[in-house]
């Protein structure tokens, strides 16, 4: 059942009017049909009259400070400190979702936090950020409120990070990817069975939108897969999914293989087993991935970046810990030289594994 939509709407861009009085949200591919009061499945885009509106810009579920290794981000100027928020609802219905709490919210009260796109900036400012992200939730369903953040962040010197499952049209993709600096983006699996079983979406957008950020921006790109045992793990798919990286993106994208916990809608499938993860982290590297990662486990060796001409080690890491550090200020390795793929200024940073929940309203 649709919530009444009450409270400041925004504007939204990138819908058209049907023969029918109906108005198609265009934002993203699942293309939601509205009539006037009606939500998009998103929850957040609404048909308010004749027009399309966004009923969440500048509220936000709340502003944390993370490490930037948490988006899960390790080449875009590692330990440095990353001002993260969200807002609510998601264009996916993963039976999955680990955040499940904000992304499918239909209680307005968990936006309990606003900020216009200038406030947030200086606050990123007066935080010592080396950037902010939008994430907990897809980003790119809050298009409108994200760009104009991103505007101000620029304007401060400030980077921006999109964390989002890459669902999205191509005429939006363009303005948003355009603001962002950097993006993980989460390729659930490398099969549209499973998109449409169990995040009921359709795998090609997202490989679409991989091959845009790669080959046509100089957005700095890393990929995440949630490992599910039983449903993505398999051989067969690991080398599909990393053979199609490497092919079609290039070694030097970072992969994160992350171990699932139950929640949400899927409690019947066991935790995934660090074993597991290895294993996807040799598969991938046989194909000829420079840069692959294990994620929501302890394992130094598989969190640590290693030079993939030399074997040197560059960035020790333990989670959010980073050790031993190998590379040059401008992200050479300092043994043979080597340029390692990624954003590097300067010695690292030392915000460390600390997780800092902000207020920015009073």
């Amino acid at each position: 059942m649709d919530a009444p939509i009450e409270g400041p709407t925004h504007a939204a861009r990138y819908w058209h009017e049907l023969a029918d009085g109906r108005l198609q949200c265009d934002l993203c591919p699942r293309f939601c049909k509205l009539r006037d009061g009606k939500r998009g499945l998103c929850f957040v885009r609404a048909r308010q009259g004749k027009q399309m509106v966004l009923t969440t810009y500048g509220r936000s579920s709340g502003f944390c400070i993370d490490p930037i290794e948490k988006k899960p981000l390790n080449h875009f100027y590692p330990g440095t400190p990353v001002l993260s928020f969200g807002t609510a609802g998601c264009n996916l219905a993963c039976k999955f979702c680990q955040n499940w709490d904000i992304s499918k919210s239909r209680e307005i009260e968990t936006l309990s936090d606003r900020a216009d796109p200038q406030t947030l900036a200086k606050a990123a400012q007066r935080l010592d950020c080396r950037s902010v992200a939008f994430t907990y939730n897809d980003p790119v369903i809050f298009l409108e409120y994200a760009v104009d953040v991103a505007d101000a962040c620029h304007e401060l010197g400030i980077a921006t990070v999109a964390v989002t499952a890459g669902e999205i049209c191509p005429e939006p993709r363009t303005e948003f990817f355009g603001c962002m600096d950097a993006a993980n983006v989460d390729l659930k699996a490398f099969s549209n069975d499973f998109y449409r079983k169990i995040c009921g979406a359709d795998l090609q957008p997202v490989l679409e939108t991989l091959e845009y950020l790669v080959h046509e921006t100089e957005v700095w790109v890393e990929i995440t897969t949630l490992l599910i045992p039983g449903e993505n793990d398999s051989d067969a798919e690991l080398h599909a999914l990393s053979q199609w990286v490497v092919e079609h993106l290039g070694p030097g994208v970072p992969l994160h293989f992350t171990a699932f916990h139950p929640d949400f809608k899927m409690l019947d499938k066991p935790r995934t087993p660090a074993s597991t993860l290895s294993r996807a982290r040799r598969i991938a590297k046989a194909n000829g991935a420079s840069y692959v990662y294990t994620g929501n486990v302890s394992d130094v060796e598989g969190g640590s970046t290693r030079c993939p001409s030399c074997d040197a080690l560059l960035i020790e890491r333990d989670r959010y810990h980073l050790g031993h550090w190998g590379l040059t200020d401008d992200g050479h390795c300092a043994g043979c030289g080597h340029r390692v793929a990624g954003r590097f200024q300067g010695p690292p940073g030392t915000w460390g594994p600390r997780r800092r929940p902000v207020r920015l309203s009073g």
